[in-house]
């Protein structure tokens, strides 16, 4: 019985120990400002691979699955950068102005930030879970975002609740924030699709 507990405890602390690899490559890798998105998705291919083959070579995963995924997204991710930067920046404008059509305008704001975070979170698991098809990551990322109302606030909520879950540890929202989303998304894919 001993060594099923032991058994159970190591398995339970791996959920724990490589997504926390796997964010500590992302946050290493995002240092670049325009490379958030290619590390996303590198860091979605390494969980799946950990999820799906046991590869435990998480860290090392992310890094050698970051190139490929710099080739192929640094167009979009250079749009992507400037884009939530503009969104902030209105919000925050618009937070202060006293004018009737300031709360609308803060509302448009507002759902069109959270519509771009679920769009990246789905694009970035796509295509961490199927590396091999570029061209069909970006219309299969916005059925999975968008194509049922449930699995886009599962995947919002992912992405609201992980930093805040991991405020204990000291650099728990940096090492989390980004790899939790990633595994509820990728679960979220499996349902969709378990022939992966």
């Amino acid at each position: 019985m001993g060594a099923g507990w032991a058994g159970a405890a190591l398995r339970g602390l791996e959920w724990v120990g490589y997504p926390a690899l796997a964010g500590a490559a992302f946050c290493l890798l995002a240092l670049g400002v325009v490379t958030w998105l290619p590390a996303l998705a590198a860091v979605a291919a390494a969980l799946h691979r950990w999820r799906r083959d046991d590869d435990t070579r998480v860290f090392t995963g992310v890094i050698a699955a970051f190139p490929g995924y710099w080739r192929a997204l640094w167009r979009h991710a250079l749009l992507a950068t400037a884009a939530p930067a503009a969104m902030l920046a209105a919000i925050a404008f618009l937070a202060g102005r006293p004018e009737p059509i300031a709360v609308p305008l803060l509302a448009v704001q507002v759902g069109g930030l959270a519509a771009f975070a679920v769009y990246h979170l789905a694009l970035a698991a796509v295509a961490g879970r199927d590396p091999d098809d570029p061209a069909g990551w970006r219309a299969r990322a916005l059925v999975f975002g968008f194509g049922s109302p449930r699995r886009g606030l599962l995947l919002l909520a992912a992405l609201l609740l992980a930093p805040l879950v991991a405020l204990p540890l000291a650099v728990g929202p940096a090492l989390f924030g980004p790899t939790l989303p990633v595994l509820a998304a990728l679960v979220l894919l499996d349902r969709e699709d378990p022939s992966h």
